[in-house]
């Protein structure tokens, strides 16, 4: 999984996931361009640690759930590698409610931030690589979610269930200009937000009993996204992968 003289961008790039994503690119040869939100207190840290891997790390700090702040993220990400070559598309916006209580207003925020982020970005970078002429590889971060129905994430179910198709849909239209466009869903991964929801003891403790006996790394998922981003995967288009350690099955 050789990335070397790759360019990579990484959308919310500053921990979890998207930092794990990061730095298994980085370790494979990439240079990175790491994005995070506005008043991010983490994309410093994570664009450090990808130099301190011998690797280029510019950052840009931006809201990806608007689609001017995408079009503005996209220019200066090309100005400063120059190109794209890869793009792991790793947004999401998470609210937990009742289905009968859920507000509709926040039902559209999860739809904004989870699924049609991923289009403004994914769109974006698409035009960039048809232009150049020389393919590249996509990589939408969904989840389990899309195939769970998890009470209390009516949203955030659908929007992942929709992020799942939509790949599938680019992945057709961009097939003959031989852009990879592939889809990774998360089981449980450990990661800062999901402590802050949960806990840390509730973490520790449902770990083992997982059937891969913990929960998932960002790491985990990073070696996914280096995967598909490679040549390794250049036959694999339209894919979805399931990172979960067998958390689909987990009750069967």
């Amino acid at each position: 999984m050789n990335l070397e003289g790759k360019k990579a961008l990484v959308t919310g790039a500053g921990r979890g996931i998207g930092r794990g994503c990061a730095l298994e690119l980085a370790r494979r040869g990439a240079d990175l361009v790491l994005n995070d939100r506005r008043d991010s207190p983490d994309l410093t840290a994570a664009s450090e640690e990808v130099r301190a891997l011998g690797r280029t790390a510019v950052a840009f700090e931006a809201d990806v759930f608007d689609r001017q702040e995408c079009e503005k993220l996209v220019a200066q990400a090309i100005a400063a590698a120059g190109r794209i070559d890869i793009l792991v598309s790793n947004p999401a916006a998470s609210i937990r409610n009742a289905f009968l209580d859920f507000d509709p207003r926040d039902f559209q925020r999860v739809l904004d931030g989870t699924l049609t982020s991923g289009f403004h970005m994914s769109q974006l970078v698409a035009r960039h690589m048809v232009e150049r002429g020389s393919g590249g590889k996509i990589v939408f971060i969904s989840s389990i979610h899309a195939l769970m129905p998890y009470a209390r994430s009516v949203a955030y179910n659908a929007a992942k269930a929709g992020l799942d198709h939509m790949a599938r849909t680019i992945a057709v239209e961009l097939a003959r200009h031989r852009i990879n466009v592939n889809v990774i869903e998360p089981g449980w991964i450990d990661t800062p937000g999901e402590r802050q929801h949960f806990g840390d003891e509730p973490i520790e403790r449902m770990g083992p009993t997982l059937p891969w006996g913990r929960l998932g790394t960002p790491g985990d998922i990073g070696s996914a996204a280096a995967f598909l981003a490679s040549d390794d995967a250049d036959y694999i288009t339209g894919a979805v992968l399931r990172v979960d350690g067998g958390y689909w099955c987990k009750d069967a």
